[in-house]
């Protein structure tokens, strides 16, 4: 999504005015974003003034203070410590940054001193102050409890550091014949593929742009995921009209390393490509909805589960430690819901 974006003053409250091309897809995106809203008089979208929303369009944050000179010491090591604990760099950046804005909202404070209480007054002195999202709060959280975990001279309880209360949001899916419709959009055999596979096995994106020739068995009609999220290995079929697609792109890209490269051999396929992968296929299907790569896992999970797939085969096909979050699917899942009569037909 391209676009540009300044601070507007709205009612006399400061805002985040977005601009972009009038397209329904993108302005479906805008709609996402918590406390957006169109302004007629002003002739744009405008979202809240926080730091999240800052973050999210590469604006200038509101402080620019940094941590402690012990703070910034104490996130080194922290990373270093991540880093031997073999997390992904990913995350590895996630935690030291929200650590970091911890760090600075106590900056006067020796870390050894910071208490339980102190995470009380961040979360409802900043968090809950400048509207930061749940899921924000939650990060901060897991650094927090990660970091007092790994020192030793700390006055904080790291067990009975409270959790914010989380948002149940049902997952995102789309029905059986939008599937298609998205699948059957490119003529491109290599981007028909690529989606074919995320659909027909639930993979995260990461974990199809990881795939290597070597991890499809055709004999065994499976596909080996080395490596996947939590570094567990897993298992999934492999359809037979997928194995033949395969074959038929086999003969046409000859991969060398990885089974989806980028345009020089052995290279890897970006995320940024892929994503423009389903980009382009949405429009052609003429679907509006703001569909991400991760709504085809979910719609595999959720369509499983209607065709009456049990529930632990389906944790163990998506590579879930708990089922609790598997069971997320049975709350979308429409196969028990259609067969209830509403009480309106029978008035």
């Amino acid at each position: 999504m391209k676009w540009e974006s300044k601070l507007i003053k709205h009612n006399g409250i400061v805002r985040i005015a977005i601009i972009f091309e009038k397209k329904t897809e993108l302005i479906a995106r805008v709609k996402l974003i918590e406390g957006s809203r169109w302004s007629q008089s002003l002739g744009v979208w405008h979202i809240p003034d926080t730091e999240e929303n800052r973050l999210r369009l590469k604006l200038p944050l509101h402080s620019t203070t940094t941590p402690s000179e012990e703070g910034i010491l104490q996130i080194e090591k922290f990373k270093q410590w991540l880093l031997s604990k073999r997390y992904s760099p990913s995350t590895i950046k996630t935690y030291s940054e929200a650590l970091k804005s911890f760090f600075i909202f106590f900056r006067e404070k020796p870390i050894g001193e910071i208490t339980n209480e102190d995470v009380i007054e961040y979360n409802n002195d900043y968090i809950l102050k400048n509207n930061l999202s749940a899921s924000y709060q939650n990060q901060i959280v897991n650094a927090i409890k990660l970091f007092f975990q790994t020192i030793r001279d700390t006055k904080m309880m790291v067990d009975k550091i409270h959790r914010p209360k989380r948002s149940k949001l049902l997952p995102n899916v789309l029905s059986k014949e939008e599937i298609k419709l998205i699948l059957n959009a490119h003529s491109n055999i290599k981007h028909k593929m690529m989606l074919s596979l995320i659909y027909s096995c639930g993979l995260r994106c990461g974990e199809l742009l990881a795939l290597k020739p070597v991890h499809i068995d055709s004999k065994r009609n499976i596909v080996l995921l080395k490596n996947a999220k939590g570094k567990k290995d897993r298992i999934v079929p492999l359809s037979s009209l997928i194995l033949e697609m395969l074959r038929d792109y086999y003969k046409i890209y000859k991969p060398k390393t990885y089974l989806f490269e980028g345009q020089n051999a052995g290279e890897l396929y970006s995320e940024k490509s892929l994503q423009s992968v389903l980009k382009q296929a949405l429009q052609k299907a003429k679907i509006t909805k703001p569909v991400t790569l991760h709504w085809l896992r979910h719609s595999y999970a959720t369509h499983l589960m209607e065709s009456g797939t049990d529930l632990r085969y389906i944790q163990e096909l998506l590579g879930h430690s708990s089922s609790k979050t598997t069971e997320i699917y049975t709350h979308v899942s429409t196969k028990s819901i259609q067969q209830i009569k509403s009480p309106f037909d029978d008035l």
